[in-house]
Parts: C-alpha cells; structure tokens; sequence
C-alpha cells in the first residue's frame, strides 16, 4: 500500500444494514473505484465473505477494529473500475 494515509478516503458506513446488503453495497462501491482511489467501508463485523471477494477481484486492502464498533475495511485500486 504504497502512501493511502496521504490519498482521502470515501468513507461509507454499512453497519446499520441488515445482511446481505453491507456485502452487496460493499462490492457495488470497490467495482467502480478509479486507479489510485481508496474507499472506507465501515462494516458491523469482519466481512470474511468480502475479503475474499476483494482477494479474488485483485483489489487491495486492509482490515481494523473500528472504535465505534465492527471493522473499518480500507479498500483500493491499482486498475481502475472492474471491466475498464
């Protein structure tokens, strides 16, 4: 992760959705993420199934508790939008 501290991150917060949707809304948001963008996605748990996801789809990230409780997931791209 080369300088995301200095990158602003959007930050969009999930953990008030009931599940599937912080999946589904987390997956729909990194899809479009330009190269170089960075998103904050704020989760009620450890999102296993959208690491995985992310794992897959070669997208960059890293995972930590969040104060306010669940995870903060910080998600970015190297590539641009999926299918650019």
């Amino acid at each position: 992760m080369r300088g995301m501290d200095e990158i602003p991150a959007k930050t969009l917060d999930l953990r008030q959705l009931p599940a599937p949707e912080p999946l589904m809304q987390a997956l729909a948001a990194v899809e479009t993420l330009a190269a170089g963008a960075v998103l904050r996605l704020l989760t009620p748990m450890r999102p296993l199934p959208l690491l995985e996801a992310l794992r897959e789809r070669r997208f960059g990230y890293s995972v930590a508790d969040h104060e306010g409780g669940g995870c903060a997931v910080t998600v970015w791209s190297e590539h641009g939008p999926a299918g650019a």
